[in-house]
């Protein structure tokens, strides 16, 4: 018998390299999504900011109930005069960008007005807005 030369069976294995996926357009639009909704609500907060500061009736209670603001009087875009009370004494001040001013202090106090109750937001709202509530 003759010998006979087995060889062992070739195998060719190939490697497969995957291939990387292409940028989907839905990885794009959930970045671009996600940038928008965080300009949105960045803009909802300074929107909302304004207004609470421009609407009145929002204030708060004062730090300090000695010191308070009887009146004021716009005098331009970032001038005005304020008359505060400190304890008895009430003064005359000029605020603007320059800092604020002792005026005059009052001999004789300024009437004060009996303190309203703030309105409710809706009536604020519609106040603003002109609608008549």
């Amino acid at each position: 018998m003759a010998a006979q030369a087995t060889a062992a069976p070739t195998s060719t294995t190939q490697l497969v390299r995957p291939t990387p996926a292409p940028s989907s357009p839905a990885n794009a639009g959930s970045i671009g999504g996600a940038v928008f909704a965080l300009v949105l609500v960045i803009g909802l907060i300074l929107l909302l900011a304004w207004l609470a500061k421009r609407m009145p009736g929002f204030g708060g209670a004062a730090a300090n109930p000695a010191l308070r603001v009887v009146g004021s009087l716009s005098l331009g875009p970032r001038e005005r005069v304020v008359v505060v009370a400190v304890g008895d004494t009430q003064l005359l001040l000029g605020v603007g960008a320059g800092g604020t001013r002792t005026l005059h202090t009052l001999s004789e106090p300024l009437p004060v007005a009996a303190p309203t109750a703030s309105p409710a937001f809706a009536q604020l709202l519609a106040q603003h807005f002109g609608k008549k509530a």
